[in-house]
């Protein structure tokens, strides 16, 4: 399974927002953006974390597929 990130990124973007801004308003660490970035594998609680400071549901910010 392969997690696809660029619904957050595309959300990021209408927000006017860069990928670093997550880090302080997510509460989450640089390495989470860097996985996010790699589209490697981020826990749940990291995603809900970045959800609520973004204000959206999981389906948009990512998508599952096959690798």
């Amino acid at each position: 399974m392969q997690a696809d990130y660029r619904k957050l990124w595309k959300l990021l973007i209408d927000k006017n927002m860069k990928k670093t801004d997550l880090i302080p308003i997510a509460g989450v660490s640089t390495n989470i953006v860097a996985k996010l970035n790699k589209g490697e594998y981020v826990s749940m609680d990291s995603l809900a974390k970045i959800c609520k400071a973004l204000n959206c549901d999981i389906g948009d910010i990512v998508t599952f597929g096959e690798k």
